[in-house]
């Protein structure tokens, strides 16, 4: 007979990460988006990332023009967050012929991976979370940062362009968040630089 451990052991986070869920198209009317944001969990160790990651639905079985939001603890997934408001992201468009092969779900695993292990920020100060986004003409997937700095921000996106394994001629566009705050679009904004 196997006895039972007493103690589980856990294998902490080196930072706590927060999963959010939106869909602003499916909020009643005039509803503020922040709202209807739902926190679907708090993440301090790898068990913790995998009992929530594997109850809840795949990117692909979202419905159109839902997010999650994969973000450091006490960021919230918005331009105007202490920690964003200066900061920009990288977005990975992926066409929906390469979604529906199912690169939407790998390349979304493969970066929140590589958030919660701390693969592609060699100064663990850079990166404030990652968005998976699924739109009808295609998907995206954008990598937060809390700077403009072009040099740290291109280290971070060209790690990010190993983890997911993507060949030169995919490229990462680099947008700011003050541009998109400004147009109050979350993509369609001026690139500054791409990697």
């Amino acid at each position: 007979m196997v006895e039972e451990s007493e103690s589980t052991s856990s294998t902490p986070l080196h930072n706590h990460w927060t999963l959010w869920y939106d869909n602003p198209r499916l909020a009643p009317p005039g509803t503020d988006w922040h709202d209807q944001l739902k926190n679907l969990g708090t993440l301090k160790t790898a068990e913790d990332f995998w009992s929530v990651f594997n109850n809840v639905k795949p990117s692909s079985g979202l419905s159109l023009n839902s997010n999650y939001h994969l973000f450091k603890e006490g960021i919230e997934p918005m331009w105007e967050d202490a920690a964003n408001k200066e900061g920009g992201k990288f977005v990975l468009t992926i066409p929906k012929v390469d979604s529906k092969a199912g690169k939407t779900d790998e390349w979304w695993l493969f970066t929140v991976l590589a958030l919660i292990g701390e693969t592609m920020d060699a100064s663990g100060e850079e990166i404030c979370g990652c968005v998976v986004s699924i739109r009808k003409s295609e998907d995206r997937i954008a990598l937060w940062l809390k700077s403009c700095d072009r040099k740290a921000c291109t280290e971070v996106g060209a790690r990010w362009k190993t983890c997911l394994e993507v060949s030169n001629k995919t490229s990462l566009k680099y947008q700011a968040h003050k541009d998109a705050a400004a147009s109050g679009r979350s993509f369609k904004n001026e690139v500054k630089f791409e990697v």
